[in-house]
């Protein structure tokens, strides 16, 4: 069993601040056996709405949920809408009254979910992403299998690459004809799933809408609203950028990450290890593992890439307790400083500059400037 220690600690921190916690991801990202250590399956403070006898059991919500004390569970809440309100009614109430309990939300991310939590519970919630996953949780000596798999752990944990491979495709069958449908996202199965394989060449690039509207022969406005699914649903990350007022011409358009490396992989038809190391796509897909590592375990305020139109550019800005921090993920042996470093050093006036790269040696690379290897960001490392 693989220990989450720092998101349940993050879960513990968000508990002893808010009535009403969501834990919100995709499906099979662990959520479940998270929340299963603060109130075990079977209690009767833990409702799972994909279960019958739980739906039942939350006919009447109210009367239902009023008399519980203490911390309760419901588990995939965006089937229950209407339980927002109730929700918003029992998390008001104040906290002298003996059954003024607090409320641990689990929920398959979805733009339902997200609109239905800010328009009834706003200011009353706090909400914790749970994703696959991450390298601080698998330990340095599985990166390369977490790269390959990805970090679902039913994926990761397989017995083989073959399993794995088996999973992950049922999983993305799974969200097309059953997730989507579900979350309001009706894009014919067959449509969606030649975007998101047309989506696997856009990995670590920027977006353009207008080769896969032709390629699918639909609008640029429909094509939006296929990687809008994607994203609200999880299995994409739009990285915005940033642009400021430079004398500078700055691409305004966000680039494209799969955020789960093992999704990207299987819609490739990479099997292997050494398939991924010779495919002509591995440094982009590496980009984006490091990315989603960098950013689970720096936690920023905010995150955006940088590039102008006369090729300069910065893989990512983070910001941070007020720091401006660069990053730029780079899959060589020795990565050496470059003219876009320099110019995004001076340019964006960064506190420091991090070049993330697959080795085992951290050095400097100029001033500001060191060469870290990924595993090195971990927090015991």
């Amino acid at each position: 069993m693989i220990l989450r220690q720092r998101l349940t600690d993050r879960v513990r921190a968000a508990l002893s601040r808010a009535r009403a916690v969501v834990l919100a991801g995709p499906r099979q990202s662990g959520k479940s056996t998270l929340a299963r250590q603060f109130v075990p399956a079977g209690d009767p403070h833990y409702f799972d709405l994909e279960n019958p006898l739980d739906r039942a059991r939350l006919a009447e919500p109210m009367a239902a949920l009023a008399p519980l004390d203490g911390l309760v569970v419901v588990d995939e809440v965006q089937h229950a809408p209407e339980l927002f309100k109730v929700l918003r009614v029992l998390i008001d109430r104040p906290e002298r009254i003996r059954q003024a309990g607090q409320y641990l939300l689990l929920g398959s991310a979805s733009p339902a979910l997200l609109r239905q939590t800010g328009e009834a519970l706003t200011g009353r919630v706090e909400l914790v992403e749970v994703a696959g996953f991450s390298l601080d949780e698998v330990g340095a000596k599985r990166q390369n299998d977490l790269w390959l798999r990805g970090g679902y752990p039913l994926a990761f944990l397989a017995a083989s690459d073959e399993d794995s491979l088996a999973w992950r495709l049922n999983a993305v069958n799974r969200l097309l004809e059953s997730d989507l449908p579900q979350f309001g996202i009706n894009v014919p199965a067959p449509a969606m799933l030649r975007f998101w394989r047309m989506l696997a060449h856009y990995h670590a690039q920027v977006w353009n809408a207008a080769e896969p509207a032709r390629s699918l022969g639909v609008s640029e406005p429909t094509v939006r609203r296929y990687l809008d699914g994607l994203t609200q649903t999880y299995m994409v990350r739009q990285l915005e950028p940033w642009f400021e007022n430079l004398g500078k011409r700055q691409v305004k358009a966000p680039k494209i990450f799969f955020r789960d490396t093992g999704l990207l992989h299987a819609l490739s038809g990479v099997r292997t290890l050494p398939e991924l190391l010779a495919h002509p796509r591995s440094g982009a897909s590496w980009e984006g593992f490091a990315l989603e590592q960098v950013l689970r375990i720096a936690q920023p305020d905010e995150a955006y890439f940088w590039a102008t139109h006369t090729g300069a550019e910065l893989d990512l800005l983070m910001f941070k307790d007020g720091s401006r921090v660069g990053v730029e993920f780079k899959r060589a042996d020795a990565p050496r400083l470059t003219p876009s470093m320099h110019i995004a050093m001076r340019d964006l006036h960064l506190d420091a500059l991090y070049v993330v790269y697959p080795g085992s040696q951290r050095y400097r690379v100029a001033e500001g400037m060191e060469a870290v290897p990924l595993a090195a960001l971990l927090p015991s490392a």
